[in-house]
């Protein structure tokens, strides 16, 4: 019998038990399909995900599983197949009513495998999903076994691969059509990511001391992997026990992630509206053009130091360290009174691992209007976060070439005098 693999953002053969599941049913034939109803991926992501393709490409050729990648809607596309399809779990509702239809058209097995656990498994003593993190964390990982064991894949088999050919289907969605190529900075792909992977379980050691220093190469940088499925969430965390403080510290930062995820379950509109409507009153500048203070902070040119050499970072990388993630967001919605949907549009553009949950939810964290947010009250002082973080100014000084020079510019604001603006706007709107 054959079977349809349906890749979606689980660019891996392995520990994906959708694939295992269709290894064992027969053989296998394999599909992606580039979503034209769905958001838009940002420049960051497209390139990432090129490269992520042409690199499963050839791992299905080496057992003979042809990969068509076709562009366009999957409820047209998935059916024409006629043949059962097996795939992981989507967690985001429009893409769920997407999967249903499908559903109601072909056999459709979905199967877990992208979150640590399913939205509704982790639940208040009242029956409700969490809203805050530490008591969802802490029944997660109670709730989580120590290891959760390889899944085997068995012999997967397909028909004959024709690499060209899906090489060409590959090519034809322009997926390279952004300026955003931080091809220097990473290599994307199942077998780079699990290279990484082994690479940060070995150097975990300092990682709760230090993480926050963004001068330092501390942090795991397997975010774009998971976003991208070349890893799962389950090879991470039975990589890296919980026996140390290093390790617990990234633990838990792997289950924000499932908590993101688990918020967007319940808001599948996080990346345009309010958690907390009373925010909606709040008098956020919407900006005016290329020229305005938006354009200003996404160039990395405000005149204050730590936001600009995140931004720049940013522009050059397709990354940006969380610690200054935070600042530049603080920044950018509090500092300048910019609605926090510009800063999510523009790392949605920019980053190679902006996803659906976490990008949005984190945006609305730091805004101080999402769930379990950062208080409106509590302004980053990027000065402060600067003197505190990186005292030497060694990432400052990597990312602004030109910083102790008359070429640098001023600052674009107070830093105490925007803060108060934004306190008193906060006051007016509770």
């Amino acid at each position: 019998m054959s079977v349809l693999m349906w890749f979606r953002d689980d660019l891996r053969l392995s520990h994906i038990p959708a694939l295992a599941a269709a290894a064992a049913a027969g053989e296998v034939k394999a599909v992606y399909v580039y979503e034209t109803n769905t958001r838009r991926l940002g420049g960051a992501a497209r390139w990432w995900l090129h490269h992520s393709l042409r690199s499963l490409i050839d791992a299905l050729a080496q057992h003979d599983v042809p990969l068509t990648i076709a562009r366009g809607e999957a409820r047209d596309i998935i059916p024409r197949f006629a043949l059962p399809v097996y795939c992981s779990t989507r967690y985001h509702q429009p893409l769920r009513a997407i999967d249903d239809e499908i559903a109601e058209m072909v056999d459709v097995q979905a199967y877990e495998g992208f979150l640590l656990s399913e939205p509704g498994e982790i639940l208040t003593g009242q029956g409700k999903p969490y809203k805050v993190f530490t008591p969802f964390s802490r029944k997660l990982r109670d709730s989580l076994p120590p290891k959760f064991g390889a899944i085997e894949l068995g012999e997967l088999r397909g028909p004959g691969a024709d690499v060209e050919r899906s090489v060409q289907q590959l090519e034809a969605l322009q997926l390279l059509d952004s300026a955003t190529a931080p091809a220097q900075h990473w290599q994307p792909g199942e077998a780079a990511a699990l290279e990484q992977l082994e690479l940060f379980a070995d150097s975990l050691a300092g990682y709760a001391k230090d993480r926050d220093i963004p001068s330092l190469p501390v942090t795991s940088r397997l975010s774009p992997r998971l976003r991208f499925g070349e890893l799962s969430p389950q090879q991470v965390w039975d990589r890296i026990p919980a026996i140390n403080d290093d390790a617990r510290a990234f633990l838990s930062q792997l289950m924000w992630r499932d908590f993101a995820w688990h918020r967007l379950w319940e808001h599948p509109d996080l990346a345009t509206t309010n958690v907390r409507r009373e925010f909606d009153r709040f008098p956020w500048s919407w900006g005016n053009g290329e020229d305005d203070d938006v354009h200003t902070w996404q160039q990395g040119k405000t005149g204050i130091e730590l936001v600009d050499a995140g931004m720049r970072e940013l522009l050059a990388t397709g990354y940006m360290h969380n610690r200054v993630r935070m600042v530049v967001g603080s920044f950018l919605t509090k500092n300048l009174g910019i609605h926090w949907r510009h800063g999510e549009e523009w790392f949605w553009e920019m980053l190679v691992d902006a996803d659906l949950a976490c990008n949005a939810f984190n945006w609305q964290w730091v805004a101080g209007c999402g769930d379990d947010a950062s208080p409106y009250f509590r302004i980053f002082n990027p000065a402060t976060q600067a003197k505190r973080f990186d005292p030497q100014r060694r990432y400052i000084s990597r990312w602004i070439k030109e910083i102790d020079s008359e070429d640098y510019p001023d600052p674009m604001v107070d830093l105490r005098e925007s803060r108060q603006a934004a306190l008193d706007a906060y006051a007016l709107t509770k």
